[in-house]
């Protein structure tokens, strides 16, 4: 090792789903919106004056986060947007564990929490999902740094039922409970209605599922004022222009379209269900997935040999090489006819 390097933060990092060049595949594997943004956010972009891009965006992008505090019925003060919900929940770590209890999340869940831990030198623990990948309550009652809980799960898909995830806020008033529901616009029922019982609950969200801007980069978290003001005063002491003016104009046209929405995600929810049989049918087991993908093992197949055999037939869907869950692929929902084109190479390879 030179000796400059000996300073580096050497940590693992978070790798992504693969993103393909070829535009002709059915990329099923990043659980992104197979549907266009909504058709208010084309005229927007329309109608936007580029003349706004040679100043710098709103700071507290106001446009953004009074559309956001609209839709979901709650004041301004309570809602914090960022880029993407990574960036908001990145933000969260830095800003809510900076004590010496370890911050709790399961040991099958998004792959970034353990990422952000290492980085910002957070000690954590990871209590085991059952065998049914659910969550167990009881083990989050016991002190703690802070817990971080996805519901609907990744990679799983499984919900922890809203009276049981109200037990561990309960239970945990002492410390920050952070709920990412990145998935929960597909079926699921949020958190949000417990930020005015709970101070010290904080709901991430994020535009890039179900409102079809995964390349846009908007989350956003909501919560008691006294979070937010919190999590401004972190950003604003490492970067004060976070959210761009196109993302801020964008995204508040795609907010409003709550029609356009609703459509969109129905359509999701009837594919998965459908396709939720038909996997069925093929021998495959899974659990009530309530996200825009499906987490399915079939016995006896080798799942990293059906995920490289899918992807030579430019089918793209996740495979995770952790020993707990090698076994599955996580399938994301795509439209009728991409799935429909998954099934029937299913149909051939599960018959041979």
């Amino acid at each position: 090792m030179r000796l400059w390097e000996q300073n580096f933060r050497d940590v693992e990092p978070y790798t992504p789903g693969e993103q393909p060049k070829d535009r002709n595949v059915i990329k099923l594997n990043t659980n992104e919106n197979p549907y266009p943004p909504s058709p208010a956010v084309e005229k927007a972009l329309r109608e936007m004056d580029l003349a706004r891009l040679r100043k710098y965006p709103d700071p507290a992008a106001e446009e953004l986060t009074e559309a956001i505090a609209d839709y979901y019925g709650i004041t301004k003060d309570r809602v914090f947007p960022g880029v993407g919900s990574d960036d908001v929940i990145g933000m969260a770590f830095l800003t809510f564990f900076n004590g010496p209890k370890p911050v709790l999340f399961p040991n099958i869940t998004y792959s970034f929490y353990d990422v952000w831990a290492d980085l910002f030198k957070i000690p954590y623990e990871t209590p085991a999902l059952n065998e049914n990948f659910e969550v167990v309550p009881e083990d989050y009652f016991r002190e703690n740094g802070g817990i971080v809980l996805a519901n609907p799960n990744a990679p799983t898909g499984v919900e922890l039922p809203l009276d049981q995830l109200e037990e561990i806020i309960r239970r945990n008033q002492a410390s920050v409970v952070i709920v990412d529901e990145a998935y929960v616009d597909f079926g699921g029922e949020s958190a949000l209605g417990l930020t005015e019982k709970y101070e010290n609950l904080l709901v991430v969200q994020t535009f890039s599922k179900s409102r079809s801007f995964a390349g846009m980069r908007i989350g956003f978290a909501m919560g008691h004022p006294d979070l937010i003001a919190a999590l401004n005063r972190v950003k604003y002491s490492y970067n004060s222009y976070t959210m761009n003016t196109p993302s801020i104009i964008l995204g508040a046209a795609a907010i409003r379209d709550r029609a356009y929405f609703e459509e969109t995600t129905g359509k999701i929810i009837r594919t998965r269900e459908r396709v939720k049989k038909e996997l069925a049918a093929l021998g495959f087991t899974f659990g009530d997935s309530k996200s825009n993908f499906i987490f399915a093992k079939r016995e006896g197949t080798d799942a990293e040999k059906l995920f490289r055999t899918l992807k030579e037939n430019g089918i793209y869907v996740r495979w995770f090489s952790k020993p707990l869950i090698r076994d599955y692929l996580r399938i994301s929902i795509g439209t009728d006819e991409e799935m429909d084109c998954l099934l029937s190479f299913l149909r051939q390879y599960t018959a041979d």
